[in-house]
C-alpha cells in the first residue's frame, strides 16, 4: 500500500478542525501569521468552515480580529524596532518581499493594505513595512480589517458553501492536490525568486 502523507494530514486537520479549541488554535495561528509565523490561517480556517458551515462566518471574524491583532504587533515592530529584526527577516527569506512591499506603500500608500490580503506577498511583510514607513495607524488598522476581512469571510464562505459535501471528494483527491499543491508552490517560489532579483 502507498504511502498517504495528505491524507493523513487531512484527517489530522480535520480532527483539530472539530475540537472545541480549534477557534483559540486559530486565533492564535492568524496573529502570529500576521508578523512572523509563515503558515496562513486559510490552512486552519478552511477545513473549520467545512466541519461546521454554520459557524463559518464566526470562524472569519476570530481569524480577521486576531490577524488584525498580530498586524498591528508587526506595525508595532516595523516602527520601533525595524533595525533590530532586519537581520531574522532576511534570514527567514521574508527581505525581499519586504522590500517589494515598501515600494508599493511609497507607490500607492494606505490602498496598498487593501490589497494585502490578496497579494502574494506575505502579510507580514506589508505590517512591517507599514511601521518602519510609519504610516499612521488608524488608517492602517482600518484597511486592515478591509483587506483580511474581505480575503478570510471570502474563504470561509466558500468553504462553508462547499461544506461536508466537499470532504468525500477531497479525501478521494486529497494526494493529488497535495502533490499538485507543492509542485505549483515551488514553481511559484522560483518564479518570485528570479523577479526578486
Amino acid at each position: 500500500m502507498r504511502p498517504a502523507p495528505f491524507r493523513a494530514l487531512m484527517d489530522a486537520v480535520m480532527r483539530g478542525a472539530r475540537h472545541r479549541h480549534a477557534p483559540w488554535w486559530l486565533a492564535a495561528l492568524s496573529f502570529a501569521e500576521s508578523s512572523f509565523f509563515p503558515v496562513p490561517p486559510d490552512a486552519m480556517l478552511v477545513p473549520m468552515a467545512v466541519a461546521e458551515p454554520r459557524r463559518a462566518w464566526r470562524h472569519a471574524l476570530v481569524a480577521t480580529l486576531a490577524s488584525v491583532a498580530g498586524g498591528i504587533a508587526g506595525w508595532l515592530i516595523g516602527h520601533y524596532a525595524m533595525e533590530a529584526v532586519a537581520p531574522l527577516v532576511q534570514r527567514a527569506g521574508y527581505w525581499p518581499a519586504y522590500l517589494e512591499a515598501r515600494q508599493w506603500f511609497e507607490r500607492w500608500g494606505v490602498w496598498v493594505v487593501l490589497l494585502a490580503g490578496f497579494s502574494p506577498i506575505p502579510y507580514k511583510a506589508f505590517t512591517l513595512s507599514a511601521g518602519a514607513a510609519a504610516m499612521p495607524l488608524l488608517p492602517f488598522v482600518l484597511a486592515s480589517l478591509a483587506g483580511r476581512g474581505a480575503r478570510f469571510y471570502l474563504v470561509a464562505g466558500l468553504a462553508a458553501w462547499a461544506g461536508p459535501r466537499a470532504e468525500p471528494w477531497v479525501r478521494r483527491n486529497v494526494e493529488r492536490i497535495g502533490w499538485a499543491s507543492v509542485a505549483l508552490a515551488i514553481v511559484a517560489w522560483l518564479v518570485w525568486r528570479g523577479a526578486a532579483t
